[in-house]
């Protein structure tokens, strides 16, 4: 079949497009899927590049270059902290047809066409035994993929395979922050990097739950981030605390962290809730502990998702309560081009390959 093969950390020269690699085959409980369409986030970057090691203390690079020291070794590269196996085929978000499927796996469920959850992990399991698809196991670059049979969601939609890719990882990912954070009708959430794939997606997200929704975008960006369903859009250039006003905001949802992080905490009302699934403007920031617990704030970290997460997402998008953002498509063979538009961060919304 053909795929991208990630061979190591690194450039994109690591990245090599084949079309000899052999169909992986369904073992007990799994599906093998013909991958329809595959979109492109921040974590197949994050992946090759080796910035979720704790060396780096820079954002995602730019240039699609190594984030990591010279000197860095991998051993906790991956999204678990762990080392990641090369070589490997990445993509975590998946649109796809069942088209085979392992011992314990009812047949009858060939011919299904599904989303994947990216994330794999026994339900109510323990987080310790969490695996993420393209990153501990083989994804979506590619012609076909298998995945644990319970992680392959049936999917009744009028969507294209293009459309649907747009939703796995980046709207889990939202709904998971504002499902642990609790966003309830009428109150105000703030989202930074809101014409992103999880941005986007959380302004839709949050304005489903009825909250008054501020979105912090590029002005360039600012009407289309309004026609998803932000009331109120702020400039990356504006001064938050200015913009915003202390203690006015019941939830911060934010996948950018970076230098102006303490801001996100002052605009917080005492009770506040901020939850995190990103850092793309850094992982370091500076955290006043007065701050944190004067304001009786809760900080949640996001990655493995809640329970029914995925599930309801997969409800919305059949009852047509959220839509797809497509920013651009591009043959699987043209990852890097797809790659380095991602990195321009000119778009709003995804960019989907197509195998």
């Amino acid at each position: 079949m053909k795929a991208v093969v990630l061979k190591g950390h690194g450039g994109f020269d690591q990245l090599e497009y084949r079309d000899d690699v052999p169909v992986p085959l369904p073992t007990s409980g799994e599906v093998l899927i013909r991958v329809g369409a595959a979109g492109v986030n921040n974590t197949d970057i994050n992946t090759r590049t080796a910035w979720y090691s704790k060396r780096v203390t820079e954002g995602t690079p730019s240039d699609g270059g190594p984030a990591a020291p010279a000197h860095a070794t991998a051993a906790d590269a991956s999204w678990t902290g762990g080392a990641l196996v090369f070589p490997r085929i990445q993509g975590t978000d998946v649109c796809g047809q069942i088209v085979a499927v392992g011992d314990g796996v009812d047949p009858r469920r060939i011919g299904e066409r599904v989303l994947v959850e990216p994330g794999l992990r026994e339900p109510g399991g323990p987080l310790a035994g969490a695996r993420y698809l393209g990153s501990e196991c083989d994804g979506g670059f590619a012609e076909y993929t298998t995945i644990v049979a319970v992680n392959a969601h049936r999917v009744a939609s009028p969507l294209s395979d293009v459309e649907l890719a747009s939703f796995p990882c980046a709207y889990s990912a939202a709904e998971n922050m504002l499902t642990r954070a609790e966003l309830r009708p009428s109150e105000t959430v703030l989202i930074t990097g809101a014409s992103g794939g999880v941005g986007s997606a959380a302004v839709q997200l949050a304005r489903r739950r009825n909250a008054h929704v501020v979105a912090i975008t590029s002005a360039s960006k600012a009407e289309r981030v309004r026609s998803l369903g932000a009331d109120r859009t702020l400039s990356r250039d504006d001064g938050l605390l200015d913009a915003v006003g202390p203690g006015v905001v019941d939830v911060v949802v934010d996948v950018v962290g970076g230098p102006a992080w303490p801001e996100l905490l002052d605009v917080l009302k005492r009770g506040g809730r901020y939850s995190v699934a990103g850092a793309i403007a850094g992982p370091m920031v500076t955290l006043d502990l007065r701050t944190l617990y004067l304001k009786d704030l809760r900080l949640l970290g996001c990655t493995a998702l809640a329970p029914d997460v995925f599930k309801n997402l997969v409800g919305y998008i059949e009852r047509g309560e959220i839509r797809p953002v497509v920013a651009s498509t591009y043959p699987l063979s043209e990852i890097v081009r797809a790659q380095r538009e991602f990195l321009g961060k000119q778009f709003t919304g995804k960019i989907v390959l197509i195998p």
